[in-house]
């Protein structure tokens, strides 16, 4: 049956590793069995050309949720969308867990608000908002999700968005992301520090260990083109959204993040730089000791946020280059937690081939 209220609907997503793509497609099939017609796009796609959507078309946009944040590549594209007065619908995938029978919920942050204030402010009319709690795919800080939770987690989704799409396509106003405002406040604060900072150095924590065969697969699928190729390596710019296709994809499992290395330049960056520079300047002269008090928090931050970051990109080029010693590989390998089996990845697409039901 022909829905009265939609001519169509176009769905947009962003996905890394598949989550925000099975919602898009999800929702999809679902508002296609109540008889209307439906188009999901990919933003990633360099190819996808955008229409201004008509009054009666039912937009709507899934996209995962990074550092509490809206990926900087949705952002984007949200700021270039045109306007127009079409009713919205916004679902962002969060971490989600499972404990025993019980389904936790991940953390949003400004990753629903800040979609919803710029499309508002463009003219549409928000109806639809609402996170998903998909099974979590941070592998650099935990192991993958075991298959039996993936599934159990995917079929409560399953639900969870029918009963979503039934619900927009009537009409029905969803805006039960509302609820979570005063969690996603909370976090704000870190959502900006990962947009403005934490995601450049995010971006250097990955590395292809000595499996790595150069198959260049990381570098094609990458959905930003944050990868290139440097000395027959894979090398992560500092476009990298930490998307984690990269890392779920290699056929090697040779794509790791070195939890050592990481702490060791960090630990520089953020607690020793900020000391250990002002007394060498004071001790050669480059400034008193009373303009250094005076001026605190500027030279603080300026080391912090500017010296700091810097140094981080610096020591990752100089690790890039010794990684060519297979020596050298392996020790940074085995001081990387993720190079172990028990430290499983999160493959979508593996799952879902093998369970095709849970789809339907």
């Amino acid at each position: 049956m022909q829905s009265v209220l939609f001519q169509n609907a176009v769905i947009y997503y962003f996905s890394g590793t598949g989550n925000a793509r099975f919602a898009a497609e999800e929702i999809s099939r679902n508002l296609k069995s109540e008889g209307l017609e439906c188009e999901v796009l990919n933003i990633a796609d360099k190819a996808l050309e955008v229409e201004k959507p008509g009054r009666n078309t039912l937009l709507g946009f899934c996209y995962p949720t990074h550092g509490f944040n809206v990926p900087p590549i949705v952002l984007k594209f949200l700021s270039f969308f045109p306007k127009g007065q079409s009713k919205v619908f916004i679902l962002n995938t969060r971490a989600g867990m499972k404990m025993y029978k019980l389904h936790t919920p991940g953390l949003g942050g400004i990753a629903l608000w800040l979609p919803a204030l710029i499309l508002w402010l463009k003219g549409y009319r928000i109806f639809g908002f609402r996170p998903l709690d998909m099974p979590s795919n941070w592998i650099p800080i935990h192991p993958g999700i075991r298959e039996k939770v993936i599934l159990s987690i995917k079929a409560h989704c399953t639900k969870t968005l029918r009963g979503f799409s039934v619900k927009i396509v009537n009409g029905k106003k969803v805006l039960n992301g509302l609820i979570w405002l005063p969690l996603d406040l909370m976090v704000a604060p870190i959502a900006l520090g990962y947009y403005f900072y934490g995601r450049f150095g995010l971006s250097k924590t990955f590395f292809a260990n000595y499996r790595c065969n150069n198959c260049n697969l990381c570098i094609e699928k990458c959905p930003v083109g944050a990868i290139k190729s440097i000395n027959n390596r894979p090398f992560w710019t500092y476009k990298c959204e930490s998307c984690m296709q990269c890392m779920n994809i290699c056929p090697h499992r040779a794509i790791e993040t070195s939890h050592t290395y990481t702490f060791i330049v960090w630990w520089t960056a953020w607690v020793i730089l900020p000391v250990v520079l002002p007394d060498l300047m004071i001790k050669s002269g480059l400034m008193t000791e009373e303009f250094y008090n005076r001026h605190y928090d500027i030279f603080y931050n300026l080391i912090l946020y500017v010296v700091g970051i810097a140094f981080i990109f610096g020591v990752y080029r100089i690790v890039h280059f010794l990684l060519g010693s297979k020596t050298f590989n392996k020790v940074m390998t085995f001081f990387s937690f993720t190079h172990f089996r028990f430290w499983r990845r999160y493959n979508f697409l593996r799952i879902f081939k093998k369970n095709p039901e849970i789809t339907k």
